[in-house]
């Protein structure tokens, strides 16, 4: 068989895979000859972008809902005509194809309605930390200099030192049309849409950009461009995930970051109904979940430890029988929360290893995690990771490399200029990891927290991920210090478990190390702390433990 036969084999057998993955999703099925021409339509006048994906879904299913959130629900027949007023409103204060437009919102309508409107515009929506200082916003918004800036009232002096042309409240403290606050604040979302046509608009020549900041954990936040992922980044999903249409999805992780921002964009394909609070509180998410009989689940790690953290009693009253996946991604499952998890909830338990660079490189599946506990899991379909070594030459299984990903996902560059490093079309992850025999992936840390310990490799996560092993640990962080022997040693910064003070001690966490981890490993300094300095994604902000190194 020829390159060209065979590359076209590989293209054709990858159609017949998604075909498939999106009819068992509930995706393809039958649909009216005028609803399908109009979904055709939209597509090719629109594209992938969420302009036309959530008109598609309005299409297909005018009268499911879209979104529940604290101030009701609407459906996607509503969230079309709101979002189209919206448009129309921006666009009468100038903002037009290539214009920036930020948005600094908690998971609610407004982050949801804001994003669609931008897209109809073809301007480009540039998603903000809710987590930032002042000043980090500042300099994001100095460097992007985005046109508007629609935020939540809670935000308002947060960016007092920003220098803003437009501002938009997206969520207020007072309900919609409650005491004259219309009167009063017409520069509100709801304002707007009220203000605006419902009328469809034309699309623009151009579709806007999608820029979703990196976490900043270990420098200033760089704006990453997300490429429209469309059907191949769902499928992709699809593969190694059970999702269905029509579901209903509590979106808890952020919507700006990589994560909730994926929940999102699957909905206007699935049909997804996002499920949306403002804060995560561990017991009122089962609430949640119980309450709207979620079968889905969009979660960061420290939200499902601080779930398991709960009493026994409140677990016990909520089963959550209708909950199908759990889709976990930010960071990885530390320990043994995985086997603790379907423990307790069931067989339901995914997790997605991957960045805002990159999106995805593999998922681990229950089984996964049950058979292999610490693997980032398989790949899924269209993506390609390779492991390779210092000179960009792959290495043999079961060796450790630098991890490079290709799905055509990943962000061509930084808007402020520079990439990560790309090798043969695979961009670099950041981390190093390895494959097994079974072809599951595993991430032994970052390469570039990677320190040298007596001439050896040691990654940090090693050794988090042994001192978790302990019953008295509830989580842990490492990052390397000198040392007069060794050159460098790890530091490990230790949370106990609740009501756990004193059952441990850092001589007996060292030999738990000792016992199971070579020498050079054990840590030189184990420091107890109340709590491991984290992001809004989850992430714990290892600048801040080297500070008090």
């Amino acid at each position: 068989m020829g390159s060209m036969t065979a590359r076209a084999w590989d293209r054709l057998r990858g159609s017949a895979d998604a075909v498939r993955l999106l009819t068992e999703a509930g995706v393809v099925r039958p649909y009216s000859p005028t609803v399908l021409a109009d979904v055709v339509l939209t597509l090719r006048r629109w594209g992938s972008h969420p302009a036309g994906g959530f008109r598609t879904a309005a299409l297909r299913m005018p009268d499911k809902l879209a979104i529940i959130d604290e101030r009701g629900s609407l459906t996607y027949a509503q969230l079309h005509r709101r979002t189209n007023a919206l448009a129309n409103a921006l666009a009468d204060r100038g903002v037009g194809p290539g214009d920036g437009v930020a948005v600094l919102c908690r998971n609610h309508r407004g982050f949801i309605e804001s994003s669609i409107a931008v897209s109809k515009l073809g301007a480009d929506v540039l998603y903000l930390n809710t987590a930032f200082a002042g000043p980090q916003l500042a300099d994001v918004l100095e460097r992007e200099r985005p046109r508007v800036v629609i935020h939540d009232e809670e935000f308002t002096d947060l960016l007092a030192g920003a220098e803003v042309e437009q501002r938009v409240l997206a969520w207020t403290d007072e309900e919609p049309g409650d005491g004259g606050a219309d009167e009063a604040r017409p520069d509100t979302l709801e304002a707007l849409i009220r203000a605006g046509s419902e009328d469809d608009l034309d699309a623009p020549e151009r579709g806007g950009r999608t820029i979703i900041l990196t976490s900043g954990t270990t420098g200033t936040p760089k704006g990453a461009p997300r490429p429209q992922g469309g059907v191949p980044a769902a499928v992709a999903l699809l593969s190694r995930m059970p999702l269905r249409s029509g579901w209903r999805c509590y979106v808890a992780a952020p919507l700006f970051h990589t994560w909730g921002f994926a929940h999102y964009q699957l909905a206007m394909l699935l049909g997804t109904t996002l499920v949306l609070t403002r804060r995560f509180d561990p017991a009122e998410a089962l609430e949640v979940l119980d309450r709207h009989h979620c079968q889905s689940f969009a979660a960061i790690p420290v939200m499902l430890q601080r779930i398991m953290a709960l009493p026994e009693e409140v677990l016990d009253a909520h089963p959550l029988p209708d909950l199908s996946v759990v889709a976990s991604s930010g960071s990885a499952l530390p320990g043994d929360l995985p086997i603790r998890w379907m423990d307790r909830f069931g067989e339901n338990l995914y997790s997605v290893y991957g960045s805002t660079e990159i999106a995805w490189a593999s998922i681990a599946t229950p089984a996964d995690l049950r058979s292999a506990p610490g693997t980032a899991g398989r790949v899924p379909h269209a993506t390609e990771v390779r492991i390779l070594d210092g000179h960009g030459r792959p290495v043999p299984v079961g060796e450790s490399g630098r991890i490079f990903v290709g799905n055509g996902l990943q962000i061509e560059g930084y808007t402020g200029g520079g990439a990560k490093e790309v090798v043969d079309g695979l961009m670099s992850s950041g981390d190093v990891g390895r494959f097994d025999d079974d072809g599951r992936l595993y991430v032994e840390g970052r390469d570039d927290e990677m320190i040298v310990s007596g001439g050896e490799n040691v990654f940090p996560k090693e050794v988090e991920d042994c001192l978790a092993g302990h019953p008295a640990v509830h989580e842990v962080a490492a990052v390397g210090v000198a040392d007069d022997d060794f050159g460098q040693r790890l530091k490990a910064f230790v949370v106990l478990e609740a009501g756990e003070a004193g059952a441990a001690t850092e001589d007996e966490l060292r030999e738990h190390v000792r016992a199971q981890l070579a020498r050079y490993k054990v840590p030189r300094d184990i420091v107890f702390v109340d709590a491991l300095p984290r992001n809004a994604t989850g992430k714990v902000l290892k600048r801040e433990l080297v500070d008090l190194s």
